[in-house]
């Protein structure tokens, strides 16, 4: 008998703001505005109503960045049983797909997603959370038995059409939990405004972060600049996060004025694309403290971040911005990376020799579900392969390079090229078709189609780019098509390099 242990979980982290914090506000959602006892308590009766619904299978929750979906972080797993949240940018076709493949018992869905919601099969319950049903559900809580137990799926288009869906564990959302609280200087004080989506890698674990610090969550169900201005003023938020998109929405909307008011300083976390020297100085000069993390959603989000060292303060803008542009060292719970050849070998520490980024640890993914070959693949050595290319510095700190894997990242969403690119070959006047990323000045990266068509067949670039929006969520779509004859090797493949050079 142990003398004492107790599974690690992140919803434990609700219990403990509630005890500690429970007359202080923990949720801001329009005017509605809940203490963390109300808080607990509101989760607690949400898995009391789901978990006989659910009957053990996963629940699905379809909804923006509102009170909902933060509460099924809680609520759902409480219900003991695994939560999907979903994107919210998905088609009908995709999420249908999603609920099949994980075999979800019940869809909790927002109003907002009704008409999406109406063209799912009939097969799945869905339900809507009124105050009325909360108030009358009984108030559950199943401990988890194991850490290592399934908490969450999330679910990216990875490199194929087909979505996977990734398993995170209770132990790994936990570790990862406290790891973003302390990078980013979460505390009581701290008011968290939701620019991230909470259904990508559950929002970094940023639900279970601030509220393992006593922060106050600020939902917003959009991102919209004049509305997260007016927020950061009268809700005095000290954290943010989201995709450099956010970065530049803010640092150049007209309700920006004279920045954070009164000296403060807003801690913001990016991912994704590097954000650009000219955006970063921008937002300093806003009141705006801004590190770049990188993970994957294997990884339950941020698996490294630029950690900043104090030395660096004295660097000119240019410098500093390149330091911060580069996506760093190890969280503070994982394991250190490594870069590494086609061999398997590390490469040198030069800052110049590219190496494949390799990944291992506690915050690393159980695994794809229902695909263990996908699962042994990603991982043939124990080291998670992420298909991106990078090099080491002699400091230590990782900068990425390319990407092996021709994925696109807009907005913060990955996309693709080969599911877009058989969407578009589907279509009757078309031969062939290749799809690569542009740079895009809002979204970071859009993607761009070149297409052959058939002899004697005709198309325009509008009917192309709607052909693709009717079947996928419309920001897979591609942003422009150039028609004509594809570069090819001897062999017949496309020779996207070429593609890229033509821009």
């Amino acid at each position: 008998m142990e003398l004492s242990f107790e599974p690690l979980s992140p919803v434990s982290f609700l219990d403990r703001a509630a005890d500690a914090h429970g007359e202080r506000i923990a949720v801001v959602d329009g005017v509605r505005r809940w203490t963390y006892t109300e808080f607990r308590d509101r989760c607690r009766r949400l898995a009391g109503l789901l978990a006989p619904l659910a009957g053990g299978r996963p629940v699905a929750v379809l909804a923006p960045n509102t009170h909902v979906l933060l509460e099924a972080h809680f609520g759902v797993p409480w219900a003991g049983i695994p939560l999907v949240a979903l994107n919210t940018r998905l088609s009908a076709g995709e999420v249908a797909f999603i609920l099949a493949h994980c075999e979800a018992s019940v869809l909790v869905h927002d109003p907002v997603f009704d008409d999406l919601v109406s063209r799912l099969p009939a097969s799945i319950r869905r339900i809507r959370i009124d105050e009325h049903l909360l108030a009358g559900a009984e108030p559950l809580v199943v401990p988890p038995a194991d850490e290592r137990g399934l908490l969450s799926i999330n679910y990216t288009s990875g490199t194929t059409g087909r979505p996977k869906g990734v398993m995170y564990h209770h132990r790994g959302a936990y570790l990862q939990a406290l790891a973003m609280a302390g990078h980013t200087g979460l505390s009581p004080s701290s008011v968290h405004l939701w620019t991230l989506p909470m259904f990508h890698c559950n929002g970094w674990s940023f639900p279970w972060a601030v509220t393992a610090a006593g922060g106050t969550h600020v939902c917003l169900p959009r991102v919209d600049p004049a509305e997260v201005w007016r927020l950061i003023r009268s809700e005095r938020v000290t954290h943010l996060n989201g995709a450099p998109t956010v970065l530049s929405m803010l640092a150049y909307a007209p309700e920006a004025g004279d920045g954070v008011p009164g000296g403060r300083v807003v801690k913001v976390a990016t991912g994704g694309a590097p954000p650009s020297p000219a955006i970063l100085r921008r937002m300093a000069d806003l009141g705006f403290d801004v590190t770049h993390l990188y993970g994957l959603t294997e990884t339950f989000g941020p698996a490294m971040i630029c950690d900043w060292r104090p030395e660096w303060n004295t660097a000119d803008h240019d410098g500093r911005a390149r330091l911060k542009a580069r996506q760093g060292v190890a969280n503070m719970v994982a394991v250190t990376p490594r870069i590494i050849d086609a061999q398997g070998r590390d490469v040198p520490p030069d800052g110049e020799t590219i190496g494949e980024i390799a990944l291992r640890g506690n915050t690393v993914m159980l695994g794809y579900l229902k695909d263990p070959e996908a699962t042994a693949a990603a991982a043939p050595d124990g080291w998670f392969r992420t298909g991106d290319l990078g090099v080491r510095h002699p400091d230590g700190y990782v900068e990425l390079r390319d990407r092996l894997k021709d994925v696109i990242i807009s907005g913060g969403e990955n996309i693709a090229s080969v599911e877009v690119e058989q969407v578009i070959a589907d279509h009757p006047a078309v031969l062939e078709a290749a799809v690569i990323a542009v740079p895009d000045e809002r979204w970071g990266e859009v993607p761009a189609a070149f297409v052959t068509l058939k002899d004697g067949a005709s198309a325009t670039e509008n009917q192309i780019i709607e052909y693709v929006r009717e079947r996928l969520a419309h920001f897979k779509a591609p942003k422009t098509v150039t028609f004509g004859d594809l570069p090819k090797t001897s062999t017949g493949k496309i020779q996207k390099y070429v593609l890229r050079a033509r821009g």
